[in-house]
């Protein structure tokens, strides 16, 4: 028992002191993670709420491999991307395998999934009660989509939180491209996998502490706005459907 709370002892002076291995590690991981996030949502969030109104045959079909694709080890993802950007690989031209690159895509793979099927259920949600009303005033689905998503953005913007959370928090897939080389694509968990089978608690404690943090402080920021949205009093109405008319 003394020795995890030795190890947690000297974790929390390595983070107080501004240890620059742990902060490196921590910046890199932040890049990778919001590169990600930032291509997977900018695709996802919009593939979601077209989905969430349109209606179209095969649509069903569509969301089953969607929602399969919820549940696709990490590891498999690093496996195919790996393969992908191989040098024999279609992609090995790029020269991006064990690079900073080949992480991000590992990862907006990933959560591209996860940002497509919550935006659609969110979307979709709406749409049931608020669709009607913009299709009689001649939206099409693009439109209603716009609408919609712009309706629930603070609920969006809770999605965009999930998939940060599913990036930063990824192992396998980056650790299969990435290659885990120290000081270059060295990122949190895999940093945290490596020192643990090595036997140095502490750094490996202390990169799961910052990790740790990094989502609170993340869910503290979206209860902050949701906070702050409340005391202005503006609150949630029906979308903008003026902005639809005239529109086919």
């Amino acid at each position: 028992m003394s020795s995890f709370w030795d190890s947690a002892a000297a974790a929390w002076d390595l983070v107080m002191a501004g240890d620059a291995a742990l902060w490196s590690i921590v910046a890199r991981s932040l890049a990778v993670s919001a590169s990600a996030c930032v291509l997977a949502c900018g695709l996802g969030l919009a593939l979601g709420a077209w989905l969430g109104v349109a209606r179209f045959s095969g649509r069903g079909a569509a969301l089953a491999i969607l929602n399969t694709f919820l549940a696709v080890p990490s590891v498999v993802v690093g496996l195919v991307i790996y393969l992908l950007l191989s040098r024999s690989g279609p992609l090995g031209f790029l020269g991006w395998l064990f690079s900073f690159k080949a992480m991000v895509l590992a990862q907006a793979v990933l959560v591209l999934p996860v940002a497509a099927a919550l935006s659609r259920q969110v979307v979709e949600d709406i749409e049931r009660s608020q669709g009607e009303q913009l299709r009689s005033l001649g939206a099409g689905a693009v439109l209603r989509a716009v609408l919609l998503a712009w309706h629930e953005r603070f609920a969006l913007l809770t999605v965009v939180i999930a998939c940060f959370g599913r990036a930063i928090s990824e192992v396998g897939a980056v650790m299969i491209v990435g290659g885990n080389i120290e000081g270059f694509t060295r990122v949190m968990t895999t940093a945290i996998a490596l020192e643990t089978s090595k036997g140095d608690l502490p750094l490996a404690l202390a990169l799961g502490l910052v990790l740790l943090s990094v989502v609170l402080a993340l869910n503290v920021l979206v209860a902050g706005l949701r906070r702050w949205r409340l005391a202005r009093g503006d609150r949630a109405g029906p979308p903008p459907v003026r902005a639809a008319e005239g529109v086919a």
